[in-house]
């Protein structure tokens, strides 16, 4: 079981995940700053809470979870706000991937989630249903689906 208490745990946690949580985060707002922001948010939540866990890969899936939670979070907030993303800056690429990205973002967040772990992060199926608490056969459905719409958006915009 690996607990957070010290500043070395802590500190191999940050360096050896923080790229990885910040991709995700970004995916998911579009804003690098809302994305640090978020990261930043769950790294001090694994501070304050100090959470047990069984082993590393049980750690990574708590921190991945935690962002996805923390990037919905924020998400729902700036829509309260009304303020569309947009105007928060896009991450620089080329404009097919950014049209993509767009639409991936566009989805409803249990098929963006899954994509995004998928295509961007390279997990398999049982990965991501491990990491998320899903089956398997739920998270092959999300992609199914996540997918179509994908497809069925970027039709319309062409």
């Amino acid at each position: 079981m690996v607990s957070f208490g010290t500043d070395e745990i802590i500190s191999r946690a940050v360096e050896q995940y923080s790229s990885m949580l910040l991709h995700l985060a970004a995916s998911r707002l579009g804003s690098p700053a809302d994305a640090e922001d978020a990261v930043q948010e769950v790294f001090l939540k694994l501070l304050t809470a100090r959470p047990v866990f069984r082993d590393a890969e049980h750690e990574k899936a708590w921190l991945i979870r935690a962002t996805l939670h923390r990037s919905s979070d924020i998400r729902r907030s700036a829509e309260r706000r009304n303020l569309p993303l947009e105007e928060a800056g896009e991450p620089a690429a080329r404009e097919d991937a950014l049209d993509l990205l767009s639409a991936v973002r566009a989805l409803p967040d249990k098929y963006s989630a899954v994509i995004h772990l998928y295509y961007y992060e390279g997990y398999s199926i049982n990965e991501i249903a491990k990491t998320l608490g899903l089956p398997a056969a739920t998270v092959g459905t999300r992609l199914a689906r996540g997918r179509e719409r994908l497809r069925q958006m970027l039709k319309e915009d062409m």
